[in-house]
């Protein structure tokens, strides 16, 4: 499946703008680790394109992304691709063997942590944050108090690094679609 394909698919199921900018964060940070770690960058892109896809149709950890599988077969997504994204859910059953598969369970959280710390800033923008400023709204126990901390954290061990080394590879991965996802705030875009 093609990037534009995946897109067009997200499209018919996710009619929230805010996820979807949430799904190209988990695309961007798995394709800066599919180039890290030499892996085909494409497939781990789509994979974090498609991850939530069903999320609106499906959303109670019982149904997503479980429920969401069989369409995705019917469409003729790969089946590693589908093997992620069940792997994903907590309530699957599916465990988490391959890289790609460690990689989208520690990208996809974490992202939407950096964007809520990157939209309180007074520049609202990708472009000036620091793993510093996340860790420092991480310690604040009231701000995004609905995150998984303890299983961000275990993600990224379990994906073999370092948290905050983590976070930093994500947000470098963010910034080059930072206009996509509405976080240049009042900084000019950078190259």
């Amino acid at each position: 499946m093609t990037r534009e394909e995946a897109l067009s698919f997200v499209r018919e199921y996710v009619k929230n703008e805010g996820l979807i900018r949430h799904m190209y964060s988990v695309e961007a940070a798995m394709r800066y680790y599919a180039e890290k770690f030499n892996q085909d960058a494409d497939l781990w892109g789509v994979t974090g394109l498609l991850h939530d896809f069903d999320w609106e149709i499906h959303p109670t950890a019982e149904q997503h992304p479980v429920d969401g599988a069989p369409l995705l077969t019917a469409k003729g997504v790969d089946s590693v691709i589908i093997r992620a994204i069940l792997s994903h859910g907590d309530n699957t059953g599916v465990t988490r063997d391959s890289l790609m598969e460690k990689a989208l369970n520690a990208c996809d959280e974490i992202t939407g942590l950096i964007t809520a710390v990157a939209l309180v800033r007074p520049s609202r923008s990708l472009y000036d944050l620091e793993p510093s400023s996340v860790k420092k709204k991480w310690k604040d126990r009231q701000f995004a108090a609905g995150t998984d901390r303890v299983g961000m954290e275990k993600a990224a061990t379990d994906f073999g690094i370092d948290l905050w080394e983590h976070v930093g590879n994500v947000i470098h991965a963010m910034r080059r679609i930072a206009p996509e996802l509405g976080l240049t705030g009042n900084i000019p875009a950078q190259p």
